[in-house]
């Protein structure tokens, strides 16, 4: 019996769940970097903690018979996939929020019904692109595109996008958001999900009675509503939005920084360098931080979404990490999104790694291994997924497939994945699950992106030249 359980927002919840179903599970905790734990009451248990978003996947192909996730994840796939084999076995009744299609309050548009006439072509921002896509056909919306992003969506609109379908948390998370709520699309609890073939054994085992003792009582929501907010539910409202235009009529320049890892090491520079910006050192209380140079407005997004909102026309400049941005360039050669300067801070190393316990020093020998059958469909896991296949194809790893990740990647190898493509600083986070590092796939660290027309046009030129210049101190 294979059981994979959450990190990130569902652990403690479902760590108090399992402890008082009596498993006896040691090391699951927040502070935990174990991602494969044992139970004591059940010795043939095998249990691994991925991230929330891969647990659906892992349980419908068939590497994991019970998971325990969000709801929002579990419809994410299965309104792309109806005829997968992953099964809702019980509601477990914590961890719940609500998603909403959210607009911007400066947008017109006060209900859902509105959409089709308050935009052109509505821009759809989310993480939850299927549900994103079925929320649009479903309201009939004539013309849309979704935008696919891995977080931060309440920043995008009404500049970026003219909906956001994000979770209730995130838009009454930050000020400055400024996010009216249009349509409710889903209320995710926890869930207890099964593989359909692995269920048959799942009830046959003393584990699911366990769960099942301490199921707790909770609600039946529907997946999809298509009417608006129900008359009482919160809207929120954040400090007001920038617009594009400035005083003296000219567009503004638009600067993403990053969150995330990188955030607390960009603010440091930027401090050391003397651009004061409001509102993002220190701690970061807003996605929509203030700096005194005249015709610039900022956003703070998710570095692994930078290159592609430049791209687009999102953006002008970003600072991101020089792998996010050469993962972009493998999957888009012609982008117009160029490198302008290095920052050297948030040094990383891209590697390829395997299981200590696998028979190879290098690529090479893996190339063997898979040349020879030994490896017959190399599973490549990566949250740089093009990145990674670029790697496998250049080096000629036959019969390979790409497995994506949302974090915690080093708990795929050796069961879910054969090899991996990682980001490390030291090291010794892959030494610490058993793995090792046979090759490097590049060198990466921070670097100030920017889209080559946005940025040679005739009134932006001078405010980016003021803020390489104030940057080139830090380099």
């Amino acid at each position: 019996m294979k059981l994979a359980l959450p990190k990130g927002r569902l652990l403690k919840e479902t760590a108090a769940l399992l402890k008082k179903a009596g498993l006896g599970i040691e090391g699951y905790n927040e502070k935990s970097r174990n991602y494969r734990l044992k139970s004591s009451s059940f010795p043939h248990l095998f249990i691994k903690v991925f991230h929330e978003r891969d647990i659906p996947i892992q349980v419908a192909i068939g590497n994991y018979d019970l998971g325990i996730c969000g709801l929002d994840w579990v419809e994410e796939l299965s309104v792309k996939y109806p005829s997968s084999n992953l099964v809702k076995v019980m509601d477990l009744g914590y961890g719940k929020i609500d998603i909403y299609a959210f607009t911007s309050v400066n947008s017109g548009v006060s209900l859902v019904g509105e959409i089709n006439n308050g935009f052109d072509r509505v821009r759809i921002v989310s993480e939850y692109q299927n549900l994103a896509e079925s929320f649009a056909l479903r309201q009939r919306l004539r013309l849309f595109s979704i935008l696919p992003i891995n977080g931060a969506g309440e920043v995008y609109p009404p500049e970026s996008a003219d909906l956001a379908i994000i979770a209730d948390a995130q838009a009454n998370g930050f000020a400055g958001s400024d996010l009216v709520p249009l349509a409710k699309i889903i209320t995710s609890r926890a869930f207890l999900i099964a593989n359909r073939n692995g269920l048959a054994k799942a009830k046959r085992s003393k584990l699911l009675t366990h769960l099942q003792a301490f199921k707790r009582e909770a609600e039946e929501e529907k997946v999809v509503v298509a009417g608006g907010v129900t008359e009482g539910e919160n809207v929120f409202k954040g400090i007001g939005v920038s617009n594009k235009i400035d005083k003296e009529g000219n567009e503004k320049l638009r600067l993403a920084l990053p969150d995330g890892h990188l955030w607390k090491a960009a603010s440091e520079f930027l401090d050391k360098v003397g651009l004061n910006i409001e509102g993002y050192s220190g701690k970061l209380v807003t996605r929509r931080p203030t700096i005194d140079l005249p015709g610039v407005v900022i956003k703070v997004i998710r570095p692994q979404d930078m290159p592609l909102q430049v791209a687009n026309g999102n953006f002008d400049l970003a600072i991101t990490g020089e792998d996010w941005l050469k993962d972009h360039l493998c999957h888009f050669p012609s982008s117009p999104v160029k490198e302008i300067l290095k920052l050297g801070f948030g040094k990383v190393t891209v590697v390829a790694v395997v299981s200590e316990d696998l028979a190879t020093r290098d690529v090479r020998d893996l190339r063997e291994l898979v040349s020879k059958g030994l490896l017959p469909n190399l599973r490549v896991a990566s949250e740089y997924v093009n990145l990674a296949d670029k790697y496998a194809r250049y080096n000629h790893l036959e019969h390979y497939k790409i497995v994506p990740t949302w974090g915690a990647s080093e708990a795929f190898l050796p069961e879910d994945a054969d090899l991996l493509i990682e980001n490390t600083e030291t090291g010794e986070t892959l030494a610490k699950h058993n793995l090792k590092v046979i090759d490097t796939v590049l060198e990466s660290s921070a670097c100030l992106i920017g889209h080559q027309d946005n940025i040679a046009h005739p009134s932006n030129k001078h405010k980016v030249k003021r803020i390489i210049d104030v940057m080139k101190k830090g380099c």
